[in-house]
C-alpha cells in the first residue's frame, strides 16, 4: 500500500433549505435517515451468504452492526435526501406549534 493519507469523514449537514433549524432537529433527521437506511441493507443482504464488504453469513453478530455502520456513514455524507424531507417536516410542525 501507498503512503495515501485517510482523512476522517467530516459529517455534512443536511441541506436546510433555508430553513431556522437547531443542531438536534437535524440531527435527528440524519439519525432517521441512518435508521432507514440500516433497515433497507439488513433486507438487501438477508439472502447472501459469501463473505464481503457487506458481512459474512446471515447468522453473522457483527452482520446488524456493519449494516449500522455504513447506514450511519451514508447518512453522514449526504444520504439519499431523506433527511431533508423529514428535517423540513419537522421544522414545519414546530412551526404549527
Amino acid at each position: 500500500m501507498d503512503n495515501a493519507v485517510i482523512r476522517p469523514l467530516s459529517p455534512l449537514p443536511a441541506r436546510s433549505h433555508g430553513l431556522p433549524t437547531d443542531r438536534s432537529t437535524v440531527e435527528a433527521a440524519r439519525d432517521f435517515e441512518a435508521m432507514f437506511l440500516a433497515e433497507m441493507l439488513r433486507g438487501m443482504t438477508a439472502g447472501l451468504s459469501a463473505e464481503g464488504p457487506l458481512g459474512g453469513s446471515a447468522d453473522d453478530p457483527f452482520r446488524s452492526l456493519l449494516a449500522d455502520a455504513y447506514a450511519g456513514l451514508v447518512a453522514r455524507r449526504g444520504g439519499i435526501g431523506l433527511a431533508d424531507l423529514v428535517l423540513e417536516e419537522l421544522v414545519r410542525a414546530q412551526e404549527i406549534r
